[in-house]
């Protein structure tokens, strides 16, 4: 690819999120570009490997991670061919990365098949009223994983 030209990284990732369906996987694809180098690529695994977290998003950013030997994507874009769901608009920023951008919007997921509008609503709606519970049992040594961690003079600070 050789160009930090987002036109360009868009168009890649839509066809490879094209050729994915024809290869079992979901309508979805994901770049990782540092300055004008790709440095990994992820398509949608979800039924093709059984795995609800293999959006081509997090695909991309486990092996841009694995790449680079860091946890950390800061200089580093997203190029996606879909709008984030929740889980790797979270992902991306747990990684840290500069840049999200996405060619086709969360309206045409939807029209597509893949309404994430449910997820985003759930998120804007208060716990007690989630089909799924979420909710806290505090014990008395819950806190004592932070305290090993707190008091680990080595840790790696993410």
């Amino acid at each position: 690819m050789g160009t930090t030209d987002d036109e360009s990284w868009l168009g890649h990732v839509v066809e490879l999120a094209t050729a994915n369906v024809a290869h079992g996987g979901g309508p979805f694809a994901a770049v990782i570009v540092r300055g004008d180098e790709l440095v990994s690529s992820g398509q949608n695994r979800v039924t093709r490997d059984l795995d609800p977290t293999a959006h081509a998003e997090v695909v991309a950013i486990r092996s841009a991670c694995s790449v680079l030997g860091d946890f950390s994507l800061a200089g580093c874009t997203l190029y996606t061919s879909c709008e984030p769901c929740p889980l790797c608009v979270s992902a991306s920023l747990w990684a840290r990365l500069d840049r999200v951008v996405y060619a086709a919007d969360r309206d045409d997921a939807a029209r597509g098949g893949f309404d994430d509008r449910a997820f985003y609503d759930l998120f804007a709606t208060p716990r007690s009223e989630w089909s799924m519970p979420v909710s806290p049992h505090p014990l008395p040594n819950g806190f004592a994983p932070f305290e090993a961690w707190l008091a680990k003079d080595d840790r790696i600070r993410y």
